[in-house]
């Protein structure tokens, strides 16, 4: 909450920044820096607001809690981002066919220069303590700050160009460098937006989680063989920083259920303290010795006890 409350207050003073100087300079890609910063501080606002309510437990109307607010913030964020993009770009493309004049372009390189110092602070911020909470609303927040940096620094390139240019080549008209740079600033703008819709609005459809957490999951039951014979059905899901993890696991018919559930309080307490907000459920079955095609992939029975079973070579991985 205090990193996004401070991306809230960085983003409010570089807006009045940057439109008090784009204003006063006639700079069309301050101008679109000023809006970029908007933006920046509407998703700083969502951020703060989707931390805040992802954090709540789950209730009597959210039994699976509120982590997808996250997702939905960040998808806010990116479509924000796109339209942010397609006013740069229609302004841009009306100077570049009007040209005016900058005047005060120090002012522009100035005011460029501690944008970018400031946001390349804050997003280092974002992104350290959004890895840490696997928070995806405070890494989109860093996202935005950190394309900010990007551009805030080919704005600046742009008016040092005119400027010198002005300054000591007073010959050829530079300020056409100006609406070509806040173009520039468009393009990546509209790629970060691509990114965080396609990092934010998968987990909506819950998708599994990445192929490197499931192995991890799949290496910790198979650490448990011989006293687990076999798993299969496992189906993994993420809403916001929270994971949801369930399999079936097969032991030896005789076990009693307080071993078996044992067992299961151990591989559930491993993968919570592996993932730091995971919903864990776990289904014990009896194993005859013969599968049908289902536990096929997940059987660790050694082949020479299947004897004569159906089964034929051992498949050790999903």
């Amino acid at each position: 909450m205090r990193v996004a409350g401070l991306s809230v207050i960085s983003n409010a003073a570089l807006v009045a920044s940057k439109l008090a100087v784009g204003l006063l300079i006639g700079s069309v890609s301050i101008m679109s820096e000023a809006i970029h910063s908007g933006v920046d501080l509407l998703a700083a606002v969502i951020a703060v607001f989707s931390v805040r309510t992802s954090s709540l437990p789950a209730d009597a109307r959210h039994s699976f809690g509120h982590g997808k607010i996250e997702n939905i913030s960040g998808t806010v964020e990116a479509l924000l981002i796109f339209a942010a993009s397609g006013w740069i770009i229609f302004e841009a493309i009306r100077k570049i066919l009007h040209p005016q004049p900058i005047a005060y372009v120090g002012w522009g390189v100035v005011i460029m220069f501690i944008s970018a110092a400031v946001n390349y602070a804050v997003s280092g911020m974002l992104f350290k303590v959004g890895r840490e909470t696997d928070s995806i609303a405070l890494q989109a927040d860093g996202w935005h700050l950190r394309t900010d940096v990007y551009t805030s620094v080919g704005v600046m390139a742009s008016l040092s160009l005119i400027w010198i240019g002005n300054r000591f080549f007073p010959g050829p008209n530079l300020d056409w460098l100006d609406p070509a740079a806040a173009l520039g600033v468009s393009v990546l703008i509209i790629h970060a937006a691509y990114r965080l819709t396609i990092q934010s609005a998968r987990d909506l459809m819950d998708v599994r989680l990445p192929p490197e957490e499931e192995t991890w999951i799949l290496d910790l039951i198979r650490a448990y063989r011989p006293v687990i014979h076999g798993f299969h059905k496992l189906r993994t899901r993420k809403a916001g920083n929270f994971r949801f993890i369930e399999f079936h696991i097969k032991v030896d018919p005789e076990m009693s259920v307080k071993v078996s559930h044992r067992i299961t309080d151990e591989l559930s307490e491993s993968i919570k303290r592996h993932f730091s907000k995971a919903s864990v459920t776990i289904h014990i079955e009896p194993c005859g010795g013969r599968c049908d095609e289902s536990c096929l992939p997940g059987c660790l029975l050694e082949e020479e006890k299947r004897g004569g079973s159906i089964w034929g070579s051992r498949v050790g991985t999903l």
